[in-house]
């Protein structure tokens, strides 16, 4: 079996080839201690890299990286690791576009797939939501959204969300928008993951809104 095809390995399970996962922590400590040993993996792999940061912690993300040995240096070609702030990505232009992003997504999970990486890790950090921009409202929409496009790709896309500063209530509707989570350090399949077609449907008797198609 080649690399291409070896299926994604997560902290204390394996995972099917493709998977949108939600990852909730509670520090940045305890979100390295899990997430960085799933990077390294795909990096050693030659998988592409992708990450999306705070821009106040990116210097941090890069030191973190070196120190496992995820470095241009060891990098199988230059383009391998990518790490972006929120405004090269979600809140480009001040603002969050869905469109915007899940093209911005497609075009990284396909473009890293012309590049021959095969697989890519995408890491994001989810706090962008917390800023005060418009369109940030409407997170749990464009999670469950993301689901439409991940099962034609089988990369492995982290969405990880600090606990301690995300509300309850949004914390449920992001686990009711993921096939797959991590708590503790452990993947678990979710029982709570909720199809979009349903959740979007769902979410429009709710709040009276008009989620986008």
């Amino acid at each position: 079996m080649d690399e291409s095809t070896t299926p994604v390995r997560l902290p204390g399970a394996a995972a099917r080839r493709f998977g949108h996962v939600c990852a909730f922590f509670h520090n940045r400590d305890e979100e390295y201690r899990v997430l960085l040993p799933l990077a390294k993996e795909g990096f050693e792999r030659g998988e592409k890299v992708f990450h999306i940061v705070d821009p106040k912690h990116r210097p941090e993300r890069m030191r973190r990286l070196e120190e496992v040995g995820i470095s241009q240096a060891m990098a199988h070609r230059p383009d391998q690791i990518e790490v972006r702030v929120w405004e090269q990505a979600h809140l480009r232009g001040g603002r969050f576009d869905q469109e915007a992003m899940m093209g911005l997504l497609e075009e990284v999970l396909a473009g890293a797939k012309a590049d021959g990486f095969g697989l890519t890790r995408f890491w994001s950090n989810m706090e962008w939501a917390l800023e005060d921009c418009p369109g940030v409202q409407t997170l749990v929409e464009f999670e469950a959204r993301v689901n439409r496009i991940l099962p034609k790709n089988d990369d492995l896309v982290v969405c990880a969300y600090d606990l301690t500063k995300f509300g309850a209530g949004v914390m449920m509707d992001v686990l009711r928008t993921h096939p797959l989570v991590i708590i503790d350090g452990f993947l678990h399949e979710n029982p709570f993951f909720v199809p979009p077609d349903e959740f979007l449907r769902d979410l429009r008797v709710r709040d009276g809104s008009t989620p986008q198609g």
